[in-house]
């Protein structure tokens, strides 16, 4: 008889294998974004070990880098980045141990706090650019290249959407 248990417990176990592949649909949006999240953050996370970089702070570096000149303050960085001011500053300690940014007093404000990408930052994010571009490339291999900007266009249409802020 044990083996009409352990049969079962095979069976169930294929069947469990097999609802894995084909997702419940779900009505919560959250859920899904953060499970999307998830799945993308460690594909690309993965792909950016070899820089000593997470995804988070490759996003800081290329925020950063896409300014160029025109250093953010902490609050306008966390707000293009849609962070509150206490995780941005959580996600830019190691960068600054580091030596990949430098945070400078504001000559205009004293009180605000302005972030630059240091030589050695600029160094690190054109290193993990490539390794980036190769995560980019693979999902839009396996999402599709039109799907992939249909997504990126509807996901930054909420990250901006002030509609979506916090409300008291």
């Amino acid at each position: 008889m044990w083996w009409v248990a352990q049969s079962n417990m095979t069976d169930e176990k294929k069947m469990a294998d097999e609802e894995r592949q084909s997702p419940r649909i779900g009505r919560c949006n959250v859920s899904a974004a953060k499970k999307a999240a998830r799945r993308l953050c460690l594909m690309y996370d993965t792909v950016l070990a070899p820089t000593g970089l997470k995804s988070t702070q490759y996003g800081i570096l290329s925020e950063l880098n896409s300014r160029g000149a025109a250093l953010p303050t902490v609050r306008e960085l966390a707000e293009e980045l849609v962070m509150d001011r206490s995780t941005l500053g959580q996600n830019l300690r190691p960068l600054e141990r580091d030596g990949l940014v430098t945070l400078l007093t504001d000559p205009k404000d004293r009180r605000n706090r302005l972030i630059a990408l240091t030589r050695s930052g600029l160094g690190k994010f054109k290193e993990a650019a490539k390794y980036w571009k190769i995560a980019q490339d693979r999902f839009e291999a396996i999402f599709g290249e039109q799907e992939a900007t249909n997504l990126r266009s509807v996901l930054l249409a909420i990250a901006h959407n002030s509609k979506f802020a916090k409300q008291k």
